[in-house]
């Protein structure tokens, strides 16, 4: 703070532009990571990107019944919201202590997206 309460507003920027290379190479750090889900104790595993996007999906044969296609479905969602919440954990774990701190930002700036 400068003399009379006046927040440096040079140094707050520089903080701001930190806090935005930060956020950029998390953001690229996500965009790259794959995680895997699994359910039926592995007969379904899916992979996804830390930013959600489906990779893959494998089926162990054993999964496949003709007669059962509702149980295969289940397991390919319980596989996918596995991963997802990966994804999710992975997500807080690199952008948590980034976004932490920017709610007293400049004093409450109210800046857009945080």
């Amino acid at each position: 703070m400068r003399p009379g309460g006046q927040p440096n507003l040079q140094q707050m920027m520089k903080q701001a532009q930190k806090m935005q290379q930060q956020m950029a190479a998390a953001q690229a750090e996500l965009a790259e990571a794959e995680l895997t889900g699994t359910a039926g104790g592995g007969l379904v595993t899916a992979v996804v990107r830390g930013t959600g996007e489906v990779v893959s999906i494998k089926i162990d044969p054993k999964a496949v019944d003709p007669d059962d296609i509702e149980t295969l479905e289940d397991l390919i969602v319980a596989a996918l919201h596995n991963a997802a919440q990966a994804a999710k954990d992975l997500t807080e774990e690199k952008m948590g202590p980034l976004t932490a701190g920017l709610g007293g930002l400049g004093g409450g700036l109210g800046l857009p997206g945080f």
